[in-house]
């Protein structure tokens, strides 16, 4: 038998949101930096994307990486990150899986108790600092690219809901921030059906009715997420000065939840609680997910991007290998993109 493709796939997940890494098969994938690459994957090889994502072989839920070599001198090596509808320019849970992976299998040397890495995103580049202990990488730690608020209490008229307060900020992808408990939702798995809808027809509210453009490059996508907030909680940390924690939950295109926190939803968080004068440099805050998973930030300083005032968060999660496989495609097969059952799965940006 020959297959038509064939792609070496690291399956992952982080505090419980799917990563498959893809590690080998794709060739060479031309560009000067690895946003160059996502734009010439999205534009001449999305049917990879549409292999690994839809099924028979993936699902709504699950994520891709592709592993590539960095031209950027700093870093270890490139990654771009495939989700359903979109080629997002950064990913917290899908980079943790990446730096596991990485490391896992040997593909970068291992360094106890912690190893220091940079992997160049389509956002830029990404220091990470993962615990490692008996060949096993632990907690793992990104510092991001700056995060910033977009809108403040923003008034928004949604179909079914009347009008909404929502904030908007970037983290890696641009949210629309709701109160859950001032709309009458509440962040419980069961409701998950409700989140779905009122995720996506809130999201699609913003981005219609507020003005979004990334100050470093107007290609980036405006709002692509919803995350329904929870009450902060103040409370002694491990140290005993006092931390804040939350749970919040993320819709994601085409209409689902993330099973993490969300590292780029809490990225974003992080910027609109130091807005906010809700969290100080250096606090530690504990973001908690509709299954009970954690991530755990800070905000490591400030800065300004274009016009907006920034900060510099970092997130820390745990990421587990799940199954190493090949992925094949049979020259006979009828579904050599797969297929999608139900909603369209396709960018709403």
């Amino acid at each position: 038998m020959r297959f038509s493709r064939m792609l070496n796939v690291v399956d992952a997940h982080a505090e419980g949101e799917s990563g498959k890494v893809v590690v080998g098969g794709v060739g060479p994938v031309p560009g000067a930096s690895m946003f160059d690459k996502m734009l010439h994957f999205s534009e001449h090889l999305d049917h990879l994307r549409k292999l690994l994502l839809s099924e028979p072989r993936g699902a709504v839920w699950h994520n891709a990486n592709v592993v590539l070599p960095s031209n950027n001198p700093d870093a270890d090596f490139g990654y771009i990150i495939l989700e359903s509808t979109e080629y997002p320019a950064m990913s917290g849970s899908n980079t943790m899986c990446v730096a596991t992976v990485l490391l896992e299998t040997g593909m970068l040397p291992m360094t106890e108790p912690v190893t220091n890495l940079v992997l160049e995103s389509p956002a830029g580049l990404i220091r990470i600092e993962a615990d490692c202990k008996a060949g096993k990488v632990g907690r793992v730690k990104l510092v991001n690219q700056p995060a910033f608020v977009y809108h403040q209490d923003a008034k928004i008229d949604v179909p079914g809901l009347g009008k909404i307060t929502i904030d908007v900020a970037y983290g890696g992808m641009t949210f629309a921030f709701v109160d859950a408990e001032s709309i009458g939702v509440s962040l419980d798995v069961g409701q998950e059906a409700a989140l779905y809808d009122l995720g996506q027809r809130i999201k699609k509210a913003a981005a219609e009715q507020l003005e979004i453009s990334h100050p470093s490059d107007p290609r980036i996508p405006g709002i692509t997420n919803t995350s329904f907030t929870g009450p902060l909680i103040r409370e002694p940390g491990p140290d005993g000065a006092e931390m804040l924690r939350s749970t919040n939950a993320v819709v994601v295109s085409p209409g689902r939840l993330d099973r993490s926190p969300c590292g780029t939803g809490t990225s974003a968080r992080l910027a609109l609680l130091h807005a906010r004068g809700e969290l100080k440099p250096r606090q530690l805050f504990r973001h908690e997910s509709i299954i009970g998973s954690q991530f755990h930030a800070q905000i490591e300083g400030t800065t300004t991007l274009g016009r907006y005032q920034a900060v510099i968060p970092s997130v820390s999660g745990r990421a587990w290998i799940t199954s190493i496989n090949q992925l094949v495609l049979d020259p006979t097969d009828p579904f050599p993109e797969g297929f999608v059952v139900g909603k369209p799965w396709k960018a709403e940006y």
